[in-house]
Parts: C-alpha cells; sequence; structure tokens
C-alpha cells in the first residue's frame, strides 16, 4: 500500500524551495514596481528642473525645487523601504544637486 501525501504539503515544499510563498512574491513584485514608479517621478522632476532652471526667478523657482525636492525624497523613502540606506551612488548617477539634497536636510 502506497501513501499519498496530502496536496498542501507538496504545495508548501514547492513554495519552500523557492523561498518564497505566492503572496510574498507578489509584495515584492509591488515593491519593484513602486521602487520604479518613485525614480521615474525623481529623475523627471531632475530633468525638468535643469530644463527651465535658467528661465526661473522667484516664487516658480521655488516652487519647482519644492517639487523637484519632495520627488526625490519620495524616491529615497521608497528606497529605504525596499531595505536600500545608502544613497551615494544614486545621489552621483541621478545628478542630485547639492540645493536639493539641503531641502532634505542633507549636510
Amino acid at each position: 500500500m502506497a501513501l499519498r501525501l496530502p496536496g498542501r504539503i507538496t504545495v508548501e515544499r514547492a513554495s519552500s524551495a523557492t523561498g518564497l510563498q505566492p503572496v510574498e512574491h507578489e509584495i515584492l513584485g509591488e515593491m519593484a514596481s513602486s521602487l520604479g514608479e518613485a525614480g521615474r517621478r525623481a529623475e523627471q522632476a531632475l530633468a525638468k528642473l535643469a530644463e527651465d532652471e535658467a528661465g526661473l526667478e522667484g516664487e516658480a523657482r521655488e516652487k519647482r525645487l519644492r517639487a523637484v525636492a519632495a520627488a526625490v525624497q519620495a524616491y529615497f523613502i521608497q528606497r529605504e523601504l525596499c531595505g536600500m540606506r545608502r544613497h551615494d551612488d544614486v545621489i552621483r548617477e541621478m545628478g542630485i544637486p547639492k540645493r536639493i539634497l539641503a531641502r532634505l536636510g542633507a549636510r
């Protein structure tokens, strides 16, 4: 007489072989998607700042700097939520100006 394991044990073994439960896999996918979207928003805001900064003055310039700082901060927060605590490489690669970093509290 042969014994057959219940289906749920087989499923548990299969998911433990990959190391991820289906829900964990979905969560990681959403985290990656959110991180990518936040990065795109920060890049777009930085590009728009570089493009328009010479023509901006007064309140318009201040508003643009606040918007860029908010987008960069959102990206940094998303990175930290994903476990990436160091931003040095990203700052260098994206060319984030010091005046934006100063608005985030960086020294």
